[in-house]
């Protein structure tokens, strides 16, 4: 059973990861409404990859024996600027998600909870992951700012992406 402080943390990052889920189902509504569906396809896997993150976190509530509390998930934002508005935040909130995990890892072994310090080890490697896709697109698409060309070869690309859920993550 975990303690009640780091359920809280546990239940705080549900949340977090439905939202992110969430914000890039936005990003893709947004591509897919300017016709940029190799940029939508990359925010729908993200969108995919969010939500099988917090079906593992909900999992594994349960599986230690504690007590889901799902928390309301407030409406992300829905009109961009830019695609590399869109990018720009993608990564920040990358960063923000990444800060949420390390700050379970270091309440789980200040509890000396090992369990959940290696269950959380899986997305700390995941998130170092995120912010580096991340970073990498927005360093691409700044590259070639707003070159048609440019911006229609990388929507090509981005449309090739296919999702793959972790290990252990049932599909509904």
């Amino acid at each position: 059973m975990v303690s009640e402080k780091v359920q809280k943390k546990l239940n705080e990052q549900i949340q977090k990861e439905f939202y992110s889920a969430y914000l890039y189902l936005s990003m893709e509504a947004y591509l897919a409404s300017r016709n940029l569906n190799g940029f939508a396809n990359f925010f729908r896997v993200q969108a995919q990859e969010e939500r099988d993150h917090a079906m593992m976190f909900f999992n594994y509530v349960n599986k230690v024996g504690g007590k889901v509390e799902l928390g309301q998930i407030d409406a992300p934002k829905g009109d961009f600027e830019s695609l590399e508005e869109v990018f720009k935040m993608a990564l920040e909130h990358e960063q923000f998600v990444t800060k949420s995990i390390y700050s379970i890892v270091d309440l789980a072994q200040e509890e000396k909870d090992h369990k959940t310090n290696a269950f959380v080890q899986w997305f700390v490697n995941e998130q170092a992951e995120e912010e580096e896709t991340a970073e990498y697109n927005l360093r691409r698409l700044q590259l070639v700012g707003t070159d048609g060309r440019g911006i229609l070869m990388l929507d090509t690309e981005l449309a090739q992406r296919v999702y793959t859920p972790p290990a252990g993550v049932q599909q509904v």
